[in-house]
C-alpha cells in the first residue's frame, strides 16, 4: 500500500488524523479494463477518467490503466486532460468530450489534446484554428442519436453533408455517441439509438465509430464498433441490474469509531431525533457523513458491517458523522480503535447507492478528500 496525493497536488490526510480510510485496488481497475477489452475484442478499449478518474485519483489511475493495455483515455474538461497529459506518455491520445470551448482552442493543440466537436460552432472554431496553426488538427464528432445531449443532430449533420468546406484541416479521428438506456438491456431505445447513429455516420467523413461506453459494452458486438469507452465499469460499478455484476469491486472504505455511548428506551438520535430506541442500546459515532459520499436521506437503509455483524445506522446522517448501533457487537470487541465497513466485501458501491436512492457513479464521484487514501500498487 502506498500513499496518495489528492489531485490538487495537496498530500492525503494521514492515518492516525482521519476519520476513515479508503482503499484503492489499482490491481482490480486494471483487471477491469482487461476484462472490458476481451469482451469487446475487435474494438479498441479506451479509457474514461474523468472527474478525477472517477474521484479516485487520476494521476495513479491514469498510469495504471495504462500498464493494463489503454492507449486512448477520455476526459470531459480540457483541464483534465491537461493534468493527465502530465502523467501519461506522449503516446497516448487524450480527448475532452466537451470539447475546445470557445477562446480555448490554442491550448488544446499546445498540450496535445484532441477536442470532441459537439456543435457547429465548435467545428467552425477548430476550424480556424486549424487555419491559424498552418496544419491539419485532430478531432472527434459527437453526434446526437436519440439522447438530446451532447452531439450534433440530425439537420446540423445534414448541413455538414452539404458543405463541401465544412471538415477542411481537420482530420477526424473518430465519429461517437452515447447511448441514454444502455443499462437496461431491453429497452427498445438501444436500438433505434444504433441504427440512428449508422444512419448519421453514412453523411459524415469516413472514420472510426463508437457508440457504447460502460454498459454498452455488455449490450454485445453490434454496439462496440471500432472504439468502446469504458468509465464507470472500470471503477467496479455494475453496468446493468439484469446480470450479476462481472467486474472486480475497486473501493473500501473503513471509518472509524470516535465515540460509543448507552442509550435508553425512548432517547433520540442525531438531528430531529427521528430514531427514538425502544430499549437500551449502545451506539458509536463514526467520523464519515454526507459531505464524504453518504447522502443524508439515505440513512434509513444504511448498513455498516464489523466482523461480519451487520449494522444499522441509526437517525439522520450529519455533515461529519452518523451513528450506527453497536449493540450486537460484543463488549469485549469494542475498542477506541475499531473501524467499520462502509464499503467492502459486505457493501458494495452500488448498495450504497441503492440505500441513497441514487447510482455507483454519484458514490465514487462523491467520495471527498477527508480520507487517508491508501492504493494497492499494480
Amino acid at each position: 500500500m502506498s500513499a496518495a496525493l489528492c489531485f490538487d497536488g495537496a498530500e492525503a490526510w494521514p492515518a492516525h488524523r482521519a476519520g476513515a480510510t479508503l482503499t484503492i485496488d489499482l490491481d482490480a481497475i486494471a483487471a477491469n479494463h482487461r476484462l472490458l477489452a476481451g469482451l469487446a475484442s475487435g474494438a479498441g478499449c479506451a479509457a474514461v477518467v474523468k472527474a478525477d478518474a472517477y474521484g479516485l485519483g487520476l494521476e495513479r489511475v491514469g498510469p495504471a490503466l495504462l500498464k493494463a493495455g489503454a492507449t486512448e483515455f477520455f476526459v470531459a474538461h480540457l483541464d483534465e486532460a491537461i493534468a493527465l497529459r502530465r502523467v501519461l506518455p506522449p503516446s497516448v491520445t487524450i480527448t475532452a468530450m466537451h470539447g475546445a470551448l470557445d477562446g480555448a482552442e490554442a491550448d488544446c493543440v499546445h498540450h496535445d489534446v484532441r477536442p470532441v466537436l459537439n456543435s457547429r460552432p465548435q467545428l467552425a472554431n477548430w476550424r480556424a484554428e486549424a487555419r491559424r496553426q498552418g496544419r491539419t488538427l485532430p478531432a472527434v464528432l459527437q453526434v446526437d442519436s436519440g439522447m438530446s445531449r451532447f452531439g450534433m443532430d440530425t439537420r446540423d449533420v445534414a448541413a455538414l453533408a452539404d458543405d463541401p468546406a465544412a471538415f477542411d484541416g481537420i482530420d477526424v479521428e473518430l465519429v461517437m455517441s452515447h447511448l441514454a438506456c444502455a443499462d437496461d438491456p431491453a429497452d427498445p431505445a438501444n436500438a433505434a439509438q444504433r441504427t440512428r447513429f449508422m444512419q448519421m455516420r453514412t453523411k459524415l467523413p469516413d472514420a472510426p465509430a463508437s457508440l457504447a461506453a460502460s454498459s454498452g459494452i455488455f449490450l454485445g458486438p453490434d454496439y462496440h464498433f471500432d472504439v468502446v469507452r469504458p468509465g464507470a465499469a472500470l471503477y467496479g460499478v455494475a453496468p446493468n441490474a439484469a446480470h450479476p455484476n462481472p467486474l472486480r469491486p475497486v473501493v473500501r472504505l473503513d471509518a472509524r469509531v470516535v465515540q460509543i455511548r448507552e442509550i435508553g428506551a425512548g432517547d433520540g438520535v442525531g438531528y430531529g431525533l427521528t430514531y427514538r430506541a425502544t430499549a437500551a442500546r449502545r451506539i458509536g459515532t463514526i467520523a464519515t457523513g454526507y459531505a464524504d459520499g453518504f447522502a443524508r436521506h439515505g440513512a434509513v437503509a444504511s448498513r455498516v458491517w464489523f466482523d461480519g455483524i451487520e449494522l444499522p445506522v441509526l437517525g439522520r446522517i450529519s455533515m461529519d458523522s452518523m451513528s450506527i448501533d453497536l449493540s450486537a457487537v460484543p463488549e469485549s470487541r469494542l475498542s477506541s480503535t475499531m473501524s467499520v465497513e462502509l464499503i467492502g466485501p459486505h457493501r458494495s458501491v452500488d448498495d450504497v447507492a441503492a440505500a441513497g436512492g441514487t447510482i455507483g457513479y454519484e458514490i465514487l464521484t462523491s467520495l471527498g478528500r477527508r480520507y487517508h487514501r491508501t492504493y494497492a500498487a499494480l
